[in-house]
């Protein structure tokens, strides 16, 4: 197994520290999928296990000047790592002005990745900055848990208002109790509701628009204004829209009725699925 990379363009470092910034407010730790075209941070936990499922995806190319690997085998040509995400969000915070950033899986006293950053210093003259980030590579046979998660049909799919508008909604909300109840309909309302035994406190965002396909694929036999909903953890919502410090260019909310809600978000060229089980 052999990989290497480099970025060099600022913005693309940049962008790409955004990237890691985000998933480690996601997940504590978090699988990296390395192909020959794209990169992946994964967590998987169980959703049986009342767990959250993520898979964040971008292509290499837009991202790394240089990018070479060596998968397991000339058949299995991808290479699965299990890391501490802040580890790597935290390395890659020095790297701001940098003038290139390498990574390299390498094996010194333990299997790692190794970041090394190029910085200007005041004399013009650069000085590069390592950081040796533990990893643990994941056998073949358990990649089978960490492909992309299917999504199900969803019962209603909704275009998503400002996050942060949200987010400061759903801290307030989360004082008063730790379930949420998220509901929709097909005429671009979505409703965010907590109750408690003094108090049942909604808020309503309107005409958020429906994604062409929801209307596709809706039951027939739902009025347009009938809502769907389901009931999460006040706080793993929570954490969801934490991770998010730029709007994205798209944000979609699909909700299985009673079951999960399924976030599709488009961050320029990084897409994110985050999966939330629903409350039994």
């Amino acid at each position: 197994m052999k990989f290497r990379a480099k970025i060099v363009d600022a913005a693309c470092l940049n962008h790409f520290t955004r990237v890691s910034s985000m998933v480690a407010k996601l997940a504590k730790t978090c699988t990296v999928r390395i192909s020959p075209r794209k990169l992946n941070f994964i967590l998987c936990d169980r959703a049986a296990h009342g767990g959250v499922s993520m898979w964040c995806e971008l292509e290499q190319e837009n991202f790394f000047s240089e990018f070479q690997m060596e998968g397991v085998s000339a058949e299995n040509n991808e290479i699965y790592l299990e890391l501490t995400s802040e580890n790597l969000s935290r390395a890659l915070k020095t790297a701001q002005n940098a003038r290139a950033l390498k990574i390299k899986l390498t094996n010194k006293h333990f299997p790692g990745l190794t970041i090394s950053i190029e910085l200007l210093s005041v004399s013009s003259s650069s000085r590069i900055v390592t950081h040796d980030i533990p990893i643990k590579v994941i056998p073949r046979k358990l990649w089978k848990d960490l492909q992309e998660p299917t999504v199900p049909d969803s019962d209603v799919s909704i275009y998503l208002p400002v996050l942060k508008t949200m987010k400061s909604v759903v801290e307030r909300m989360k004082n008063i109790s730790s379930h949420l109840v998220i509901e929709a309909n097909l005429n671009g309302d979505l409703n965010l509701k907590v109750e408690s035994e003094l108090v049942c406190v909604t808020t309503h965002f309107k005409d958020l628009g429906n994604p062409p396909s929801a209307s596709r694929n809706a039951s027939r036999d739902r009025h347009p204004e009938q809502m769907v909903d389901v009931h999460v953890d006040v706080r793993k919502f929570l954490q969801f829209l934490a991770g998010q410090q730029a709007n994205p260019t798209k944000a979609i909310c699909n909700i299985v009725q009673n079951k999960m809600v399924h976030f599709d978000l488009l961050h320029e060229d990084v897409s994110l699925q985050y999966f939330i089980p629903a409350l039994s």
